[in-house]
């Protein structure tokens, strides 16, 4: 029996939509590029890229606060698929003027300072990496907060004036982790340790039981603030999502 043949059905159909969508991305879009944070979601999409040669990049933005564990990843990618994930930083000087003014820790204070540190740190680098590109893929959810439940596959980044794919819009944490092990697929060490939504170092801890995938993201916050901005700018769906029955 193959690898993919281990998965059920559901989700070896799952699958195959997956690697239909990524190839005709990358069919319609001569330069696309994958965000990748690292974590679970992205290293499933890494994997469904790489493993497979589509002709997606894949960059990460190194905020400069990650979990060393987060940093590690990079290593094992290029191990694992050959492959070297662009990273892009924040300005030096931005983050000098914010530490100056604020403190290295001020976004524990209000929700203003916290999305002044993530447009520093996160969106202004993301701007960067999209600058050259038509479109974006992303390895966000609906099921995983509050926020992203209304989230489209395909969806129009109006910010940028270009296409924004979500291909794990559907999946559950259960299918993520199913596609990650029955393939092998590296992934960072916290998720084994509590810590199933990953971004900067005082930014996330360990969930308890019972609480949602992104409950210690910026815990401190109501739950429909918990977006860092790379998601939340003049975003359109797309008026008509591929036919999930086109296939039957």
């Amino acid at each position: 029996m193959s690898t993919a043949q281990s998965l059920s059905p559901e989700l070896a159909a799952k699958v195959e939509r997956l690697d239909a969508l990524l190839d005709s991305i990358a069919t319609r879009h001569a330069n696309v590029k994958l965000a990748s944070s690292l974590a679970a979601e992205d290293m499933l999409l890494t994997h469904a890229i790489l493993s497979r040669g589509v002709k997606i990049g894949i960059f990460s933005l190194n905020t400069g606060r990650l979990h060393a564990e987060t940093l590690g990843m990079l290593d094992r990618v290029k191990e694992r698929y050959g492959y070297d994930i662009e990273q892009f930083h924040p300005q030096a000087a931005a983050v000098g003027q914010y530490v100056s003014e604020h403190g290295l820790n001020a976004f524990y204070e209000s929700i203003e300072l916290r999305k002044r540190c993530c447009e520093i740190r996160k969106v202004e680098p993301l701007n960067r990496a999209l600058a050259d590109v038509s479109a974006w893929v992303t390895g966000q959810r609906r099921d995983q907060s509050v926020t992203r439940a209304e989230l489209h596959e395909e969806e129009h980044d109006g910010a940028r004036n270009i296409a924004k794919f979500n291909p794990l819009a559907d999946w559950s944490e259960a299918e993520v982790w199913d596609y990650l092990k029955t393939f092998d697929v590296p992934v960072n060490p916290l998720h084994a340790r509590g810590y199933p939504s990953i971004g900067c170092e005082p930014c996330t801890r360990a969930i308890r039981p019972g609480e949602d995938s992104r409950a210690g993201r910026w815990w401190w916050e109501s739950r429909d603030t918990k977006e860092c901005g790379l998601h939340i700018t003049a975003i359109t769906p797309i008026a008509v999502e591929r036919n999930e029955n086109a296939s039957a």
